[in-house]
């Protein structure tokens, strides 16, 4: 390799990372808008979830043949791009297979690879088959349509590009190896290039090699914009997320502070707000007034479905699906994101906000609040939060909740019970038994 190549792929490594790091940042930025929880409690326990739910894929395999094939996805592309340390070094120091020289050791690893390679091909494909063909139903929901859809799709691709471009460069290459005892795959692909010359090779070599370590770098960006950013989140998604028991909901800080005001005798409750205090807002209505691990929970969705095909209330034609709730909240924090990178870092209201544009009521109260969604997420997020807390904002801020929930609301605080009966005739049952 001479200089030229050396800083062509240094000028490729640094645009790459450069922006990578650009996107990183601009991520936290967004999820910081969010408002602030403390989520450090328990760092064994969540040490522990990180370890099992996203290093272990524990929840994965609920659901075997994905979870499995999940698996070999995962752990084969993450293996085989331990290679990718040895070809940043090959490309800056302009050497070939630097680590070549450990011998043995050398020859098993990259056999492994090569297996590893094989089986993510073969994964990929049977995953494209059940979302193009088999056309499972949770791939078939109207949110999946356009961009969603396609980038399912996209990632597929990506992944069996890059495992061919590295079985071939493999393959190429074995003709100029002193010892090919690694390369257990690729030994049946290098027959298709047999005939050729050494420049032939080397040249198809070299191909492979610079298309898969630039696919890398694409392949990295992409990840912003794309469902499977959840390669990088899950892992403080699930260190994060909330370990009280499902069912068990936070209460209010500002009811808390509004009951804690009217239970005390020096506060005059006809008093004006003090000078400069602002209201404090009951519930979400839009992304700024969740909190930040909610945030995180929508960059973090790697929408399958799982959530929506769990959930009762669409399974019974209902319109909500949790899946559409993470994905319109990721969206809607985009947008923000952009509103601030479009006025110099001040959001500009823009009459938007992620309940009625994004989300609608009909679908926050068609919610039985069952948690079947939380629980089936391989990585932990809770549709469930989001959907909670924009109703406390229709109930509290708007006084827009559904009759039926009015009703009951009423006659708890007249009758101390959901049911329309005074106290005096609450144990009237009792007269006919």
């Amino acid at each position: 390799m001479n200089y030229l190549d050396n800083i062509i792929f240094v000028i490729a490594l640094a645009v790459g990372f450069g922006y990578f790091i650009t996107n990183v940042k601009k991520l936290k930025r967004n999820i910081n808008l969010g408002i602030a929880v403390d989520r450090n409690d328990n760092p064994s326990v969540r040490w522990k979830n990180m370890a099992m739910i996203a290093l272990g894929q524990s929840k994965m395999v609920k659901r075997p043949i994905a979870g499995i094939l999940h698996i070999i996805v995962y752990v084969g592309f993450i293996i085989i791009n331990i290679e990718l340390l040895e070809i940043i070094l090959d490309g800056i120091l302009g050497t070939h297979r630097i680590f070549a020289s450990i011998g043995a050791l050398y020859g098993f690893l990259i056999g492994s690879f090569e297996v590893l390679a094989l089986l993510v091909l073969v994964a990929v494909t049977i995953f494209w088959l059940r979302r193009n063909v088999i056309r499972l139903k949770r791939f078939t929901n109207p949110e999946l349509k356009g961009f969603p859809k396609n980038d399912g799709n996209y990632i597929l691709y990506f992944e069996m590009v890059l495992m061919t471009l590295f079985l071939v460069m493999n393959a190429t290459d074995i003709h100029f190896q002193m010892n090919a005892s690694g390369n257990t795959i690729s030994q049946f692909v290098a027959p298709l290039f047999s005939g050729l010359s050494e420049n032939s090779l080397h040249l198809i070599e070299r191909t492979a090699w610079w298309l898969h370590i630039l696919g890398i770098l694409v392949f990295l960006n992409y990840l912003y914009f794309s469902k499977h950013l959840h390669i990088l989140l899950a892992f403080p998604n699930t260190y994060f997320a909330d370990l009280n028991p499902l069912g068990q909901f936070d209460n209010l800080g500002a009811v808390t502070k509004e009951v804690k005001l009217m239970m005390d005798p020096n506060v005059d409750p006809y008093a004006a707000p003090a000078e400069g205090e602002v209201h404090t807002k009951f519930g979400a209505s839009d992304v700024q007034d969740l909190n930040w691990v909610q945030l995180l929970n929508a960059y973090t969705c790697t929408e399958c479905g799982r959530c929506t095909s769990a959930c009762p209330a669409n399974q019974t034609g209902k319109k909500l699906s949790p899946r559409k709730i993470m994905m319109d909240t990721r969206d809607r924090l985009e947008e923000v994101g952009k509103n601030i990178d479009a006025n110099k870092g001040v959001f500009v209201p823009d009459n938007k906000s992620l309940l009625n544009d994004y989300i609608t009521p009909e679908e926050l109260w068609a919610c039985t609040s069952c948690n079947a969604c939380v629980e089936e997420c391989p990585v932990s997020i809770s549709p469930l939060s989001i959907i909670m807390d924009m109703r406390r904002y229709l109930v509290m801020e708007q006084s827009a909740a559904p009759m039926s929930l009015n009703a009951m609301m009423s006659n708890v605080e007249n009758n101390g019970a959901p049911w329309q009966y005074s106290q005096q005739d609450r144990l009237n049952w009792k007269n006919e038994m």
